[in-house]
């Protein structure tokens, strides 16, 4: 079944088989696969991207009188597709402008086939990727850690803007499960010795992690994970990233904002991304270098262990992800603001005295350096492989961000 779904508005005045020749004439220009609905409207809503095509004028009323039961089918925008043909593009302005004074979001869709095409297309990649996010159950392990002091989210804006529950899950728990869970042996190679004995325990965190995830049905997590390093000595690096890889959100540090921007991102992008602060910032190249102790294993082309930096234990991932276009992602936890910018991964390194994942990035725009510096959204952020910068913003207008 296709995502993309058709609804028609049309006036009796016109001759119906003049408005279905014109009408197939118009569709079949379009290189997008849809289903064409006509005018049962029952379904509306159930689709990733539900396009409401006006074929002629004379549709404002019809659409007024429809608007209450659609508006409590979907949350969605309404988006108006026209031709342009037998007053269409007319009748669309005077919906869109209705739309507007009662307060609902929406567009007009209109241009050439191939601007349509396209952005349907991208609207139909947004709209699925909302419906991936509504129902979402995201679990925070523990508080977020103590430095993190903006680092919180509106746990009723979520769940109204987003469809996401945010489900609060004791750190103790995952240390009751760690407690009981068996020790497996790690035939992984290991460089040192001490990251060879620490490997077992890592591999115990991650079945843990796997508990709770299964227990609480999420499809995410971040987890106050420096409390593992007093608790059972050891780190959760090596369970994010495997994590992560197997398409599990699992986010460093109780950072739930940066849980969001993971999961927003996976949901259009499908990858979950890097999260990293930035280490050094050159304001006035764009030249920033961001680092973690931790990196999805298929964001990567080869990984190495190492120990924890801060604390000198466990395993921590030195990853080295492929060189190129690159994304840097995050929103506010009210949801009120989000930053969006590409750049080039210039190289990674590996450095003793930084978190063991080690990225330089060249801001495409070098002045949007001064965000950092200036009205930074927390020192987290999510770094994804590729430019995204118009399906990301796309789907944050779409949710009510600011």
């Amino acid at each position: 079944m296709s995502n993309i779904a058709i609804y028609t508005l049309t006036s009796e005045l016109h001759d119906e088989q003049a408005v279905n020749a014109a009408s197939k004439e118009f569709l079949d220009s379009l290189s997008v696969e849809y289903e064409f609905k006509g005018n049962d409207y029952a379904d509306y809503g159930s689709h990733g991207l539900n396009l409401i095509y006006v074929r002629t004028g004379g549709t404002e009323g019809i659409f007024k009188r429809l608007l209450p039961d659609l508006q409590a089918k979907s949350r969605s925008p309404f988006y108006l597709l026209t031709s342009g043909k037998s007053n269409s593009l007319a009748a669309s302005m005077e919906i869109l402008s209705f739309l507007r004074q009662n307060n609902y979001k929406g567009e007009i869709i209109h241009g050439t086939p191939d601007y349509i095409s396209k952005r349907i297309d991208l609207l139909a990649k947004v709209g699925e990727g909302k419906r991936r996010l509504d129902g979402c159950r995201l679990g925070i392990i523990g508080e977020p850690s103590d430095w993190l002091i903006s680092s919180h989210a509106d746990k009723e804006r979520v769940k109204q803007s987003l469809g996401i529950d945010l489900i609060d899950i004791p750190i103790q728990e995952l240390l009751d499960i760690i407690a009981i869970t068996p020790i497996r042996e790690s035939m992984e190679d290991a460089p040192t010795e001490a990251i060879r004995k620490a490997l077992p325990g890592a591999n115990q965190i991650y079945d843990a992690l796997k508990v709770i995830v299964e227990r609480h049905g999420l499809q995410g997590f971040t987890i106050r994970c420096f409390d593992l390093l007093t608790a059972v000595r050891n780190t959760g690096c090596l369970a994010l990233a495997r994590l992560n890889a197997e398409g599990i959100i699992a986010g460093c540090e109780g950072d739930v904002p940066a849980m969001l921007s993971m999961k927003i991102a996976q949901s259009v992008i499908g990858v979950s991304g890097f999260q990293a602060n930035p280490a050094s910032i050159n304001p006035q190249s764009g030249e920033i270098l961001f680092a973690h102790c931790t990196i999805p294993f298929n964001l990567v082309e080869r990984y190495e262990y190492d120990t924890h930096f801060e604390s000198g234990i466990g395993v921590g991932i030195r990853g080295y992800m492929k060189e190129g276009p690159v994304t840097i992602f995050k929103v506010s936890g009210n949801l009120s603001r989000h930053f969006i910018e590409e750049g080039e991964l210039v190289r990674n390194q590996s450095k003793p005295d930084l978190c063991r994942t080690q990225q330089v990035i060249q801001l495409s725009n070098p002045a949007k350096a001064s965000y950092f510096l200036s009205d930074p959204i927390g020192n987290h952020h999510i770094i994804l492989p590729g430019h995204h910068r118009e399906v990301l913003e796309e789907i944050c207008c779409s949710i009510n961000f600011g």
